[in-house]
Protein backbone atom coordinates (compact mmCIF):
# COMPACT_ATOMS: atom_id res chain seq x y z
CA UNK A 1 0.00 0.00 0.00
CA UNK A 2 1.01 3.75 -0.94
CA UNK A 3 2.12 5.83 2.13
CA UNK A 4 -0.10 9.10 1.44
CA UNK A 5 -2.96 8.82 -1.33
CA UNK A 6 -2.53 11.47 -3.90
CA UNK A 7 -6.84 12.69 -3.09
CA UNK A 8 -6.01 14.11 0.37
CA UNK A 9 -5.30 17.56 -0.64
CA UNK A 10 -8.80 17.40 -2.59
CA UNK A 11 -10.57 16.65 0.60
CA UNK A 12 -12.12 20.01 2.11
CA UNK A 13 -9.63 21.86 3.96
CA UNK A 14 -12.11 22.53 6.64
CA UNK A 15 -12.45 18.48 6.94
CA UNK A 16 -9.20 17.85 7.16
CA UNK A 17 -8.28 20.32 10.00
CA UNK A 18 -11.52 19.08 12.13
CA UNK A 19 -10.57 17.28 15.27
CA UNK A 20 -12.56 13.64 14.97
CA UNK A 21 -15.32 13.31 17.45
CA UNK A 22 -14.68 11.44 20.65
CA UNK A 23 -17.55 9.38 21.67
CA UNK A 24 -17.99 8.56 25.32
CA UNK A 25 -17.51 4.58 24.15
CA UNK A 26 -14.38 5.31 21.79
CA UNK A 27 -12.18 6.50 25.06
CA UNK A 28 -10.75 3.04 26.45
CA UNK A 29 -11.49 -0.39 25.26
CA UNK A 30 -14.46 -2.59 26.70
CA UNK A 31 -13.55 -5.43 28.81
CA UNK A 32 -16.09 -7.99 29.85
CA UNK A 33 -18.34 -7.60 32.07
CA UNK A 34 -17.61 -3.93 32.54
CA UNK A 35 -20.52 -1.41 34.10
CA UNK A 36 -21.26 1.39 31.32
CA UNK A 37 -22.17 4.57 32.72
CA UNK A 38 -20.04 6.60 30.41
CA UNK A 39 -22.93 7.10 27.68
CA UNK A 40 -26.18 8.17 29.21
CA UNK A 41 -28.01 4.97 28.08
CA UNK A 42 -30.72 3.09 29.76
CA UNK A 43 -29.44 0.13 31.85
CA UNK A 44 -32.70 -1.54 30.69
CA UNK A 45 -33.46 -3.74 27.70
CA UNK A 46 -36.11 -2.22 25.90
CA UNK A 47 -37.59 -5.87 24.72
CA UNK A 48 -37.40 -9.10 26.96
CA UNK A 49 -34.81 -11.22 25.14
CA UNK A 50 -32.94 -8.17 23.69
CA UNK A 51 -28.83 -8.00 24.15
CA UNK A 52 -27.42 -4.74 23.23
CA UNK A 53 -30.50 -2.58 22.68
CA UNK A 54 -29.78 -0.38 24.80
CA UNK A 55 -26.32 0.59 24.76
CA UNK A 56 -24.45 2.63 21.55
CA UNK A 57 -22.80 0.26 19.00
CA UNK A 58 -19.14 1.78 17.47
CA UNK A 59 -19.10 3.52 15.03
CA UNK A 60 -17.66 1.23 12.93
CA UNK A 61 -18.02 -2.33 14.75
CA UNK A 62 -14.40 -4.29 14.37
CA UNK A 63 -16.95 -7.18 13.90
CA UNK A 64 -18.87 -5.51 11.26
CA UNK A 65 -16.23 -4.41 8.73
CA UNK A 66 -14.65 -7.63 9.07
CA UNK A 67 -17.18 -9.44 7.60
CA UNK A 68 -18.46 -7.08 5.51
CA UNK A 69 -14.60 -6.68 3.94
CA UNK A 70 -14.65 -10.18 3.70
CA UNK A 71 -17.84 -10.91 1.52
CA UNK A 72 -16.19 -7.54 -0.71
CA UNK A 73 -12.79 -9.16 -0.81
CA UNK A 74 -11.19 -5.98 0.39
CA UNK A 75 -8.63 -4.89 3.29
CA UNK A 76 -10.79 -3.66 6.20
CA UNK A 77 -8.90 -0.92 6.80
CA UNK A 78 -10.37 0.19 3.12
CA UNK A 79 -13.52 -0.27 3.89
CA UNK A 80 -16.22 2.08 5.48
CA UNK A 81 -19.37 0.71 6.31
CA UNK A 82 -22.58 2.91 5.73
CA UNK A 83 -26.28 3.16 5.91
CA UNK A 84 -26.71 1.70 1.98
CA UNK A 85 -24.86 3.14 -0.59
CA UNK A 86 -26.84 5.97 -0.44
CA UNK A 87 -25.42 7.54 2.61
CA UNK A 88 -21.69 6.97 0.94
CA UNK A 89 -22.72 9.47 -1.69
CA UNK A 90 -23.64 12.07 0.23
CA UNK A 91 -20.65 11.04 2.60
CA UNK A 92 -18.34 11.66 -0.62
CA UNK A 93 -19.79 14.99 -1.68
CA UNK A 94 -19.26 16.33 1.48
CA UNK A 95 -15.80 14.76 1.84
CA UNK A 96 -14.85 15.96 -1.23
CA UNK A 97 -16.94 19.40 -2.70
CA UNK A 98 -17.04 22.56 -1.20
CA UNK A 99 -20.37 23.98 -1.30
CA UNK A 100 -20.95 26.63 -4.05
CA UNK A 101 -17.41 26.30 -5.51
CA UNK A 102 -16.86 22.49 -6.86
CA UNK A 103 -18.46 19.59 -9.13
CA UNK A 104 -19.31 16.56 -9.54
CA UNK A 105 -19.79 14.73 -13.05
CA UNK A 106 -22.02 12.21 -13.94
CA UNK A 107 -23.32 10.85 -16.99
CA UNK A 108 -26.83 10.74 -17.75
CA UNK A 109 -29.09 8.87 -17.41
CA UNK A 110 -27.66 7.99 -13.98
CA UNK A 111 -29.10 7.17 -10.54
CA UNK A 112 -30.90 10.26 -8.95
CA UNK A 113 -29.06 10.25 -5.99
CA UNK A 114 -25.47 11.58 -7.34
CA UNK A 115 -27.05 14.34 -8.30
CA UNK A 116 -29.39 14.64 -5.13
CA UNK A 117 -26.38 14.42 -3.19
CA UNK A 118 -24.53 17.19 -5.10
CA UNK A 119 -27.75 19.92 -5.44
CA UNK A 120 -28.60 19.45 -1.27
CA UNK A 121 -24.87 20.15 -1.03
CA UNK A 122 -24.72 23.26 -2.71
CA UNK A 123 -22.28 21.37 -5.35
CA UNK A 124 -22.70 22.24 -9.18
CA UNK A 125 -23.85 18.98 -11.12
CA UNK A 126 -21.53 18.52 -14.66
CA UNK A 127 -23.39 16.08 -16.87
CA UNK A 128 -21.79 14.09 -19.72
CA UNK A 129 -24.57 11.96 -21.58
CA UNK A 130 -23.99 8.23 -22.34
CA UNK A 131 -23.48 7.74 -26.03
CA UNK A 132 -26.18 6.52 -28.50
CA UNK A 133 -25.62 2.97 -27.18
CA UNK A 134 -25.58 3.49 -24.17
CA UNK A 135 -21.72 3.11 -23.84
CA UNK A 136 -19.48 5.82 -21.70
CA UNK A 137 -17.69 8.39 -23.46
CA UNK A 138 -14.27 8.67 -22.02
CA UNK A 139 -12.87 11.00 -24.11
CA UNK A 140 -16.19 13.34 -23.19
CA UNK A 141 -15.90 12.90 -19.71
CA UNK A 142 -12.25 14.07 -19.47
CA UNK A 143 -13.10 17.20 -21.62
CA UNK A 144 -16.56 18.27 -19.85
CA UNK A 145 -14.94 18.26 -16.21
CA UNK A 146 -13.88 21.56 -14.64
CA UNK A 147 -11.01 22.22 -12.75
CA UNK A 148 -13.27 22.30 -9.51
CA UNK A 149 -14.75 18.85 -10.50
CA UNK A 150 -14.03 16.52 -7.57
CA UNK A 151 -16.30 13.47 -8.06
CA UNK A 152 -16.55 11.95 -11.29
CA UNK A 153 -19.75 8.89 -11.13
CA UNK A 154 -19.45 5.72 -12.98
CA UNK A 155 -22.09 3.71 -12.88
CA UNK A 156 -21.47 -0.41 -13.37
CA UNK A 157 -23.53 -2.46 -13.98
CA UNK A 158 -25.42 0.94 -15.21
CA UNK A 159 -28.70 1.53 -13.89
CA UNK A 160 -30.69 1.82 -14.80
CA UNK A 161 -29.63 0.28 -18.53
CA UNK A 162 -27.59 -2.67 -16.71
CA UNK A 163 -24.56 -2.38 -19.25
CA UNK A 164 -21.09 -2.54 -17.47
CA UNK A 165 -17.86 -0.32 -18.17
CA UNK A 166 -14.83 -2.45 -19.49
CA UNK A 167 -12.01 -1.64 -16.79
CA UNK A 168 -9.79 -0.34 -19.10
CA UNK A 169 -12.17 2.60 -19.27
CA UNK A 170 -11.92 3.12 -15.18
CA UNK A 171 -8.58 3.06 -15.59
CA UNK A 172 -7.98 5.83 -18.25
CA UNK A 173 -10.54 7.77 -16.18
CA UNK A 174 -7.88 7.38 -12.95
CA UNK A 175 -4.76 8.60 -15.13
CA UNK A 176 -6.76 10.88 -16.82
CA UNK A 177 -7.64 12.70 -13.26
CA UNK A 178 -4.75 11.47 -11.36
CA UNK A 179 -4.21 14.20 -8.40
CA UNK A 180 -7.96 15.87 -9.89
CA UNK A 181 -10.27 13.91 -8.79
CA UNK A 182 -11.88 10.40 -7.66
CA UNK A 183 -13.29 7.81 -9.67
CA UNK A 184 -16.26 7.05 -7.69
CA UNK A 185 -17.68 3.57 -9.22
CA UNK A 186 -20.62 2.93 -8.17
CA UNK A 187 -21.19 -1.82 -7.97
CA UNK A 188 -24.35 -1.89 -6.89
CA UNK A 189 -25.03 -4.86 -9.12
CA UNK A 190 -21.67 -6.26 -9.77
CA UNK A 191 -22.68 -9.37 -8.01
CA UNK A 192 -24.96 -10.32 -11.11
CA UNK A 193 -22.33 -9.23 -13.63
CA UNK A 194 -19.09 -11.29 -14.76
CA UNK A 195 -17.12 -8.64 -14.51
CA UNK A 196 -14.79 -8.32 -11.18
CA UNK A 197 -14.85 -5.21 -9.07
CA UNK A 198 -12.49 -2.11 -9.48
CA UNK A 199 -11.41 -1.72 -5.71
CA UNK A 200 -8.40 -4.09 -6.86
CA UNK A 201 -7.50 -0.84 -8.91
CA UNK A 202 -6.95 1.02 -5.54
CA UNK A 203 -3.18 -0.38 -5.08
CA UNK A 204 -1.95 1.25 -8.54
CA UNK A 205 -4.67 4.69 -8.86
CA UNK A 206 -5.42 5.85 -5.24
CA UNK A 207 -8.08 8.19 -7.21
CA UNK A 208 -10.62 4.77 -7.35
CA UNK A 209 -13.29 5.11 -4.82
CA UNK A 210 -15.89 2.25 -5.17
CA UNK A 211 -19.16 2.23 -3.62
CA UNK A 212 -21.06 -1.59 -2.53
CA UNK A 213 -23.86 -2.20 -1.01
CA UNK A 214 -25.75 -5.48 0.37
CA UNK A 215 -29.26 -4.16 -0.93
CA UNK A 216 -28.92 -6.46 -4.03
CA UNK A 217 -27.31 -9.29 -3.84
CA UNK A 218 -28.09 -10.21 -0.73
CA UNK A 219 -31.26 -9.18 -0.25
CA UNK A 220 -30.60 -6.89 2.12
CA UNK A 221 -32.55 -3.39 1.06
CA UNK A 222 -34.45 -3.16 4.06
CA UNK A 223 -31.33 -3.73 6.13
CA UNK A 224 -29.62 -0.50 4.83
CA UNK A 225 -26.21 -1.61 4.81
CA UNK A 226 -23.50 -0.68 2.33
CA UNK A 227 -19.78 0.67 2.39
CA UNK A 228 -17.13 2.97 0.56
CA UNK A 229 -14.19 1.54 -0.55
CA UNK A 230 -11.07 3.97 -0.65
CA UNK A 231 -7.53 4.33 0.44
CA UNK A 232 -7.17 4.33 4.00
CA UNK A 233 -6.28 7.77 4.40
CA UNK A 234 -9.49 8.62 3.17
CA UNK A 235 -11.38 6.34 5.19
CA UNK A 236 -9.63 7.81 8.16
CA UNK A 237 -11.09 11.61 6.50
CA UNK A 238 -14.45 10.53 5.95
CA UNK A 239 -14.85 9.16 9.95
CA UNK A 240 -14.73 12.33 10.55
CA UNK A 241 -18.06 13.37 8.36
CA UNK A 242 -19.91 10.00 9.21
CA UNK A 243 -22.73 9.81 12.01
CA UNK A 244 -21.01 9.02 15.23
CA UNK A 245 -23.38 6.11 15.90
CA UNK A 246 -24.67 5.26 11.98
CA UNK A 247 -24.86 1.23 12.94
CA UNK A 248 -28.30 0.06 14.70
CA UNK A 249 -27.29 -2.57 16.80
CA UNK A 250 -30.12 -5.05 15.09
CA UNK A 251 -28.45 -4.19 11.59
CA UNK A 252 -25.47 -5.40 13.08
CA UNK A 253 -26.82 -8.67 14.31
CA UNK A 254 -28.51 -9.27 10.58
CA UNK A 255 -25.89 -8.41 8.34
CA UNK A 256 -23.59 -10.97 10.95
CA UNK A 257 -25.83 -13.55 10.44
CA UNK A 258 -26.37 -13.05 6.79
CA UNK A 259 -22.77 -13.18 5.83
CA UNK A 260 -22.20 -16.31 7.66
CA UNK A 261 -21.02 -18.88 5.15
CA UNK A 262 -24.24 -21.23 4.57
CA UNK A 263 -25.83 -17.69 4.19
CA UNK A 264 -23.46 -16.67 1.64
CA UNK A 265 -24.12 -20.03 -0.15
CA UNK A 266 -27.72 -19.81 0.22
CA UNK A 267 -27.55 -16.45 -1.99
CA UNK A 268 -25.01 -17.28 -4.40
CA UNK A 269 -27.68 -20.09 -5.63
CA UNK A 270 -30.50 -17.84 -5.30
CA UNK A 271 -28.34 -15.07 -7.77
CA UNK A 272 -27.68 -17.80 -9.78
CA UNK A 273 -31.09 -19.07 -10.27
CA UNK A 274 -32.43 -15.11 -10.76
CA UNK A 275 -30.11 -14.50 -13.59
CA UNK A 276 -31.17 -18.56 -15.22
CA UNK A 277 -34.74 -16.76 -15.16
CA UNK A 278 -32.95 -13.20 -16.67
CA UNK A 279 -32.04 -15.09 -19.66
CA UNK A 280 -35.34 -17.50 -20.18
CA UNK A 281 -37.53 -13.92 -19.69
CA UNK A 282 -35.26 -12.05 -22.34
CA UNK A 283 -35.64 -15.40 -24.74
CA UNK A 284 -39.26 -14.80 -23.89
CA UNK A 285 -40.29 -11.64 -24.67
CA UNK A 286 -37.40 -9.78 -27.12
CA UNK A 287 -39.26 -10.96 -30.01
CA UNK A 288 -42.59 -10.18 -29.17
CA UNK A 289 -44.68 -7.71 -31.60
CA UNK A 290 -45.17 -4.78 -28.28
CA UNK A 291 -41.42 -4.89 -27.59
CA UNK A 292 -38.64 -2.59 -29.81
CA UNK A 293 -35.77 -4.40 -28.17
CA UNK A 294 -34.24 -5.59 -24.92
CA UNK A 295 -31.31 -3.90 -23.86
CA UNK A 296 -28.14 -6.26 -22.62
CA UNK A 297 -27.95 -6.40 -18.88
CA UNK A 298 -24.98 -7.50 -16.21
CA UNK A 299 -27.43 -6.72 -13.44
CA UNK A 300 -30.93 -7.93 -11.48
CA UNK A 301 -33.04 -6.26 -14.27
CA UNK A 302 -33.62 -5.21 -18.30
CA UNK A 303 -33.97 -2.49 -19.86
CA UNK A 304 -36.77 -2.95 -22.24
CA UNK A 305 -38.08 -0.70 -25.03
CA UNK A 306 -41.95 -1.06 -25.49
CA UNK A 307 -43.74 0.12 -29.29
CA UNK A 308 -46.03 1.68 -27.09
CA UNK A 309 -45.34 2.12 -23.20
CA UNK A 310 -48.03 3.46 -22.16
CA UNK A 311 -50.22 0.77 -22.72
CA UNK A 312 -47.88 -1.41 -21.49
CA UNK A 313 -47.86 -0.13 -18.39
CA UNK A 314 -51.47 0.12 -17.68
CA UNK A 315 -51.45 -3.26 -18.58
CA UNK A 316 -49.14 -4.29 -16.20
CA UNK A 317 -50.13 -2.21 -13.68
CA UNK A 318 -54.08 -3.65 -13.98
CA UNK A 319 -52.59 -6.79 -13.73
CA UNK A 320 -50.84 -6.32 -10.28
CA UNK A 321 -47.00 -5.77 -11.68
CA UNK A 322 -45.29 -2.58 -10.62
CA UNK A 323 -42.75 -2.03 -13.48
CA UNK A 324 -40.26 1.14 -13.42
CA UNK A 325 -41.26 3.28 -15.96
CA UNK A 326 -38.08 5.18 -17.36
CA UNK A 327 -40.62 6.93 -20.20
CA UNK A 328 -39.91 10.38 -19.38
CA UNK A 329 -36.33 10.21 -18.86
CA UNK A 330 -34.14 11.91 -21.74
CA UNK A 331 -32.71 9.34 -24.22
CA UNK A 332 -35.15 6.58 -22.43
CA UNK A 333 -38.20 7.14 -24.25
CA UNK A 334 -40.67 4.27 -24.32
CA UNK A 335 -38.57 2.29 -21.77
CA UNK A 336 -39.53 0.33 -18.76
CA UNK A 337 -37.11 -1.33 -16.30
CA UNK A 338 -37.91 -4.48 -15.01
CA UNK A 339 -36.25 -6.68 -12.18
CA UNK A 340 -35.85 -9.88 -12.26
CA UNK A 341 -38.68 -11.97 -10.15
CA UNK A 342 -39.55 -15.48 -9.59
CA UNK A 343 -39.72 -17.91 -12.35
CA UNK A 344 -42.99 -17.65 -11.80
CA UNK A 345 -43.45 -14.05 -11.97
CA UNK A 346 -41.37 -13.74 -14.95
CA UNK A 347 -43.78 -16.46 -16.49
CA UNK A 348 -46.68 -14.78 -15.50
CA UNK A 349 -45.77 -11.43 -17.15
CA UNK A 350 -44.01 -12.78 -20.30
CA UNK A 351 -47.46 -14.17 -20.83
CA UNK A 352 -48.87 -10.83 -20.44
CA UNK A 353 -47.16 -9.18 -22.60
CA UNK A 354 -47.62 -11.72 -25.39
CA UNK A 355 -51.23 -12.45 -24.97
CA UNK A 356 -52.44 -9.13 -23.61
CA UNK A 357 -54.36 -10.81 -20.71
CA UNK A 358 -53.75 -13.06 -17.79
CA UNK A 359 -54.79 -17.07 -17.85
CA UNK A 360 -56.92 -17.37 -14.47
CA UNK A 361 -54.41 -19.88 -12.77
CA UNK A 362 -51.51 -16.97 -13.19
CA UNK A 363 -53.80 -14.11 -11.72
CA UNK A 364 -53.14 -15.54 -8.09
CA UNK A 365 -56.00 -17.64 -7.01
CA UNK A 366 -57.64 -15.12 -4.79
CA UNK A 367 -60.89 -15.89 -2.37
CA UNK A 368 -62.56 -14.24 -0.46
CA UNK A 369 -66.04 -14.39 2.24
CA UNK A 370 -67.76 -11.49 4.18
CA UNK A 371 -69.52 -13.20 6.07
CA UNK A 372 -72.79 -11.16 8.32
CA UNK A 373 -74.78 -13.31 11.19
CA UNK A 374 -76.63 -12.12 14.41
CA UNK A 375 -73.92 -13.09 16.49
CA UNK A 376 -70.33 -12.72 13.98
CA UNK A 377 -69.36 -10.25 10.82
CA UNK A 378 -66.34 -12.30 9.47
CA UNK A 379 -64.38 -11.01 6.44
CA UNK A 380 -61.78 -13.00 4.61
CA UNK A 381 -59.51 -12.70 2.20
CA UNK A 382 -56.90 -15.21 0.69
CA UNK A 383 -54.28 -15.40 -1.78
CA UNK A 384 -52.50 -18.06 -2.60
CA UNK A 385 -49.82 -17.22 -4.77
CA UNK A 386 -49.02 -14.79 -2.20
CA UNK A 387 -46.73 -14.83 0.80
CA UNK A 388 -48.11 -11.41 2.26
CA UNK A 389 -49.46 -10.03 3.79
CA UNK A 390 -50.97 -11.76 6.89
CA UNK A 391 -53.10 -9.67 8.96
CA UNK A 392 -55.62 -11.64 11.80
CA UNK A 393 -57.93 -9.72 13.78
CA UNK A 394 -60.45 -12.03 15.84
CA UNK A 395 -60.55 -10.78 19.20
CA UNK A 396 -59.34 -13.72 20.74
CA UNK A 397 -55.39 -13.81 20.99
CA UNK A 398 -54.67 -17.52 20.78
CA UNK A 399 -56.94 -18.30 18.13
CA UNK A 400 -55.27 -15.36 16.00
CA UNK A 401 -52.01 -16.85 16.44
CA UNK A 402 -53.25 -20.35 15.49
CA UNK A 403 -54.54 -18.48 12.28
CA UNK A 404 -51.28 -16.91 11.70
CA UNK A 405 -49.65 -20.35 11.60
CA UNK A 406 -51.87 -21.62 9.12
CA UNK A 407 -51.09 -18.54 6.67
CA UNK A 408 -47.31 -18.88 7.29
CA UNK A 409 -46.75 -22.44 7.37
CA UNK A 410 -49.40 -22.77 3.94
CA UNK A 411 -47.32 -20.07 2.22
CA UNK A 412 -50.24 -18.07 1.58
CA UNK A 413 -51.45 -14.43 2.17
CA UNK A 414 -54.24 -14.12 4.72
CA UNK A 415 -56.63 -11.47 6.00
CA UNK A 416 -59.01 -11.84 8.99
CA UNK A 417 -61.04 -9.39 10.31
CA UNK A 418 -63.84 -10.74 12.55
CA UNK A 419 -66.00 -9.46 15.24
CA UNK A 420 -68.40 -11.70 17.41
CA UNK A 421 -70.06 -11.78 20.73
CA UNK A 422 -66.46 -13.22 22.35
CA UNK A 423 -68.14 -12.08 25.16
CA UNK A 424 -71.04 -14.76 25.73
CA UNK A 425 -69.42 -17.41 24.17
CA UNK A 426 -65.98 -18.20 21.41
CA UNK A 427 -67.92 -20.98 19.70
CA UNK A 428 -69.62 -17.90 17.06
CA UNK A 429 -66.75 -16.56 16.55
CA UNK A 430 -64.61 -19.90 16.07
CA UNK A 431 -67.37 -21.76 14.17
CA UNK A 432 -68.20 -18.70 11.38
CA UNK A 433 -63.76 -17.78 11.06
CA UNK A 434 -63.82 -21.53 9.99
CA UNK A 435 -66.53 -21.10 7.69
CA UNK A 436 -65.12 -18.03 6.17
CA UNK A 437 -62.22 -19.74 5.83
CA UNK A 438 -63.28 -22.32 3.86
CA UNK A 439 -65.28 -20.76 1.42
CA UNK A 440 -62.49 -18.14 0.43
CA UNK A 441 -60.36 -20.99 0.31
CA UNK A 442 -62.72 -23.03 -2.05
CA UNK A 443 -63.16 -19.79 -3.85
CA UNK A 444 -59.17 -19.12 -4.27
CA UNK A 445 -58.90 -22.81 -5.45
CA UNK A 446 -61.46 -22.82 -8.32
CA UNK A 447 -61.91 -25.60 -10.65
CA UNK A 448 -58.70 -27.25 -8.77
CA UNK A 449 -56.92 -27.81 -12.31
CA UNK A 450 -53.62 -28.38 -11.63
CA UNK A 451 -53.32 -28.77 -8.14
CA UNK A 452 -51.53 -31.37 -6.15
CA UNK A 453 -54.47 -32.03 -4.42
CA UNK A 454 -53.09 -33.88 -1.36
CA UNK A 455 -50.82 -32.94 1.96
CA UNK A 456 -49.81 -34.21 4.63
CA UNK A 457 -48.15 -34.50 8.97
CA UNK A 458 -46.00 -32.09 11.86
CA UNK A 459 -44.41 -32.63 14.98
CA UNK A 460 -44.00 -29.89 17.84
CA UNK A 461 -41.91 -30.73 20.57
CA UNK A 462 -43.32 -33.77 22.73
CA UNK A 463 -46.34 -33.28 20.16
CA UNK A 464 -47.27 -34.91 17.08
CA UNK A 465 -49.85 -33.88 14.63
CA UNK A 466 -51.00 -35.95 11.66
CA UNK A 467 -53.29 -34.70 9.03
CA UNK A 468 -54.31 -36.23 5.87
CA UNK A 469 -55.71 -33.48 3.53
CA UNK A 470 -57.63 -34.24 0.46
CA UNK A 471 -59.12 -31.19 -1.75
CA UNK A 472 -60.72 -33.29 -3.83
CA UNK A 473 -64.60 -31.75 -2.87
CA UNK A 474 -65.76 -34.24 -0.30
CA UNK A 475 -66.30 -32.52 3.23
CA UNK A 476 -65.07 -35.03 5.88
CA UNK A 477 -63.26 -34.32 9.10
CA UNK A 478 -62.44 -37.19 10.88
CA UNK A 479 -60.52 -36.55 14.48
CA UNK A 480 -58.43 -38.70 17.11
CA UNK A 481 -56.94 -37.48 19.93
CA UNK A 482 -57.53 -35.34 23.26
CA UNK A 483 -55.80 -32.45 24.48
CA UNK A 484 -54.52 -32.33 27.58
CA UNK A 485 -56.49 -29.54 29.16
CA UNK A 486 -59.83 -27.67 28.23
CA UNK A 487 -58.56 -24.63 27.42
CA UNK A 488 -54.88 -23.01 26.38
CA UNK A 489 -55.11 -19.09 26.87
CA UNK A 490 -58.98 -17.86 26.18
CA UNK A 491 -59.13 -20.39 23.67
CA UNK A 492 -61.70 -23.49 24.59
CA UNK A 493 -59.78 -26.36 23.33
CA UNK A 494 -63.11 -28.43 22.44
CA UNK A 495 -63.31 -25.46 19.34
CA UNK A 496 -60.41 -26.53 17.99
CA UNK A 497 -61.84 -29.94 16.73
CA UNK A 498 -65.03 -27.81 15.83
CA UNK A 499 -63.17 -25.33 13.79
CA UNK A 500 -61.44 -28.09 11.83
CA UNK A 501 -65.15 -29.62 11.08
CA UNK A 502 -66.26 -26.47 10.09
CA UNK A 503 -63.18 -26.10 7.57
CA UNK A 504 -63.49 -29.33 5.94
CA UNK A 505 -66.99 -28.78 5.40
CA UNK A 506 -67.13 -25.39 3.76
CA UNK A 507 -63.39 -26.43 2.04
CA UNK A 508 -65.28 -29.40 0.62
CA UNK A 509 -62.27 -31.20 1.83
CA UNK A 510 -61.10 -34.39 3.63
CA UNK A 511 -59.36 -34.21 6.78
CA UNK A 512 -57.90 -36.76 8.99
CA UNK A 513 -56.28 -35.05 12.17
CA UNK A 514 -54.70 -37.16 14.80
CA UNK A 515 -53.17 -35.89 17.76
CA UNK A 516 -50.85 -36.87 20.83
CA UNK A 517 -48.63 -35.27 23.14
CA UNK A 518 -49.09 -33.57 27.08
CA UNK A 519 -48.58 -30.25 26.44
CA UNK A 520 -52.11 -28.63 25.28
CA UNK A 521 -50.22 -25.55 23.72
CA UNK A 522 -47.70 -27.39 21.77
CA UNK A 523 -51.33 -29.70 20.63
CA UNK A 524 -52.89 -26.84 19.14
CA UNK A 525 -50.27 -25.32 17.91
CA UNK A 526 -49.16 -28.71 16.04
CA UNK A 527 -52.51 -29.18 14.61
CA UNK A 528 -52.54 -25.43 12.82
CA UNK A 529 -49.26 -25.78 11.64
CA UNK A 530 -49.91 -28.97 10.26
CA UNK A 531 -52.63 -27.91 8.65
CA UNK A 532 -51.11 -24.84 7.44
CA UNK A 533 -48.05 -27.45 6.14
CA UNK A 534 -50.74 -29.72 4.42
CA UNK A 535 -52.48 -27.03 2.44
CA UNK A 536 -49.58 -25.76 1.50
CA UNK A 537 -48.24 -28.68 -0.46
CA UNK A 538 -51.80 -29.95 -1.65
CA UNK A 539 -52.74 -26.21 -3.29
CA UNK A 540 -49.28 -26.25 -4.82
CA UNK A 541 -49.67 -26.57 -8.81
CA UNK A 542 -48.31 -29.19 -10.86
CA UNK A 543 -46.25 -28.29 -14.06
CA UNK A 544 -48.22 -30.90 -16.37
CA UNK A 545 -51.78 -28.27 -15.35
CA UNK A 546 -53.58 -31.57 -14.80
CA UNK A 547 -56.41 -32.54 -13.06
CA UNK A 548 -55.42 -35.69 -10.33
CA UNK A 549 -58.70 -37.63 -10.54
CA UNK A 550 -59.60 -39.95 -13.00
CA UNK A 551 -62.64 -37.90 -12.93
CA UNK A 552 -61.12 -34.78 -14.78
CA UNK A 553 -62.52 -33.33 -12.29
CA UNK A 554 -62.63 -32.52 -8.50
Amino acid sequence: MSSACSLLNLVRRDIRVMKPYVSARSLSPLAEGDILLDANEMPYAPLVGTKGYNCYADQQPVELIEAVASFFKVDPVRLLVSRGADEAIDLLVRLFCQPGKDSILISPPAFPMYARAAELNGTRVISVPLEIDFTLDVDSVCAAAAEDTKLVFVTTPHNPVGISVPEEDIIKLCEHFKGRAAIVVDEAYIDFSPHSSAAHLIDSHDNVVVLRTLSKSMGLAGVRCGGVIMHQDLIKEALKVLAVYPVPVPVLETVLEALSPASCKRMREKRARLLVNKKWFVERIENLDVVEKVFPSDANFILVRFKDVVSIESLARKNGFVLRDQNNVPSLEGCIRISIGTRSHMEALATLFEKGELPERMKGRKGECLRRTKETGIDVKVNLDRVEPISVSTGIGFFDHMLDQIATHAGISLKIEAQGDTHIDLHHSVEDTAIALGQALAQALGDKRGIERYGFTLPMDESLAQIALDLGGRGMFVFKGSFAAAQVGELPTILVEHFFRSLAENLQATIHLSIEGADTHHQVEACFKAFGRALRMAVEQNKKDMCVSTKRLL
